[in-house]
């Protein structure tokens, strides 16, 4: 018998099998699956974070060769996350998008200190100010790590912000006693995200890190964009046919009220606008004797730029004065609230 056939003859124990077939179980309940990493978190930190995701998530953790063959059983796709499963990891459950999951397990990250032989994260800064620790050797400490401190004022102060490990580089013993004293936390601790795995779609930290704020404005600013160009093209929609009819509405008035339209909507904004021409006219005439007694007595408004220019408009064509009285007298038949008005134009013409 070769030894892949024995192999697949081999007794699995009861309790792995229960085990994989409750992982098993558990993946096949949500709809994003995801595996984290958990290394360097303590375990009541790490059953804290479980707690803390109840509801929302969750988090199982298993020997990683059960944890493969989980995946492997359920299928659906989810074998794709099985070469993330190195070192020490759990697989993850939710309910929530893979953009979701991800931010919730950023936010949760708390910060922690860091080790002797750990590797930086980001640059760790000493930052400027009193260190609260009294003159002694600790300054020569502060001094050997690369930090710009002096003692001044009684006290062990840090100059300026002073890198003191970048990005990549492994923390000494010195450097670490140096953070711990002064209660300089570098890393965080939290659930690493690998991979997620939701709706036939294999998505890594890279493609779910978003900028949420930015990403509202950039769909905001679609949208608005939909909206114009679905007006402008005059393409109704349910979104738009409101402001379409609206748009229609205006433009139709404007028409009629450039047309003199006699329409029972128009006529009032007819006889104001006959009305402000004839204050505008009026308005030109120096000697007041010259004016008709009504238009004498009324009293003239500044005629705003839109007046001046429909009366300028007005005044340029040779049938000013026949369209001036015909307004007047379809301002007098159909308004009585604006008789002044109305006398005033009959009595000029």
């Amino acid at each position: 018998m070769s030894a892949e056939s024995e192999r697949k003859t081999e007794t699995i124990p009861q309790w792995k099998e229960e085990e994989v077939d409750a992982i098993a179980e558990m993946l096949e309940s949500y709809e994003s699956v995801g595996v984290v990493d958990i290394t360097g978190i303590p375990s009541r930190q790490l059953q804290d974070m479980r707690r803390d995701l109840h509801g929302t998530a969750e988090l199982r953790v298993s020997r990683n060769t059960l944890l493969v063959r989980a995946l492997e059983e359920v299928d659906d796709g989810l074998e794709e996350l099985t070469e993330y499963v190195t070192g020490q990891v759990g697989l993850i459950g939710t309910d929530s998008n893979p953009f979701s999951l991800y931010q919730e397990l950023e936010a949760s990250k708390t910060p922690a200190p860091i080790g002797a032989g750990e590797v930086a994260p980001n640059d760790i800064v000493i930052p400027e100010g009193d260190t609260g620790v009294d003159p002694g050797p600790f300054v020569g400490e502060l001094q050997s790590i690369g930090a710009d401190a002096r003692i001044q004022e009684g006290s062990i102060q840090v100059l300026s912000d002073s890198t003191v490990l970048e990005t990549g580089e492994e923390v000494s013993q010195d450097l670490a006693n140096v953070l711990n004293e002064l209660g300089i936390e570098p890393k965080e601790v939290g659930l690493d995200l690998r991979a997620v795995y939701a709706d036939g779609v294999r998505f890594e930290p890279d493609e779910l890190e978003l900028d949420v704020e930015e990403y509202e404005s950039d769909i905001k600013a679609a949208v608005s964009g939909a909206f114009n160009l679905s007006v402008n093209a005059e393409y109704p929609t349910s979104t738009t046919v409101t402001t379409m009819l609206q748009t229609a509405r205006g433009e139709a008035k404007s028409l009629a009220l450039a047309a003199a339209i006699e329409d029972p909507e128009v006529v009032p904004d007819l006889v104001s606008k006959a009305d402000a021409q004839v204050r505008a006219l009026a308005a030109q005439i120096d000697d007041e004797e010259a004016l008709p007694e009504e238009l004498q007595e009324l009293e003239t408004a500044p005629a705003t730029e839109e007046q001046a220019d429909d009366h300028d408009d007005t005044a340029s064509e040779d049938d000013a004065e026949a369209d001036s009285e015909s307004e007047a007298d379809e301002a007098e038949d159909d308004d009585d609230d604006d008789e002044d008005a109305g006398d005033a134009l009959g009595a000029m013409f």
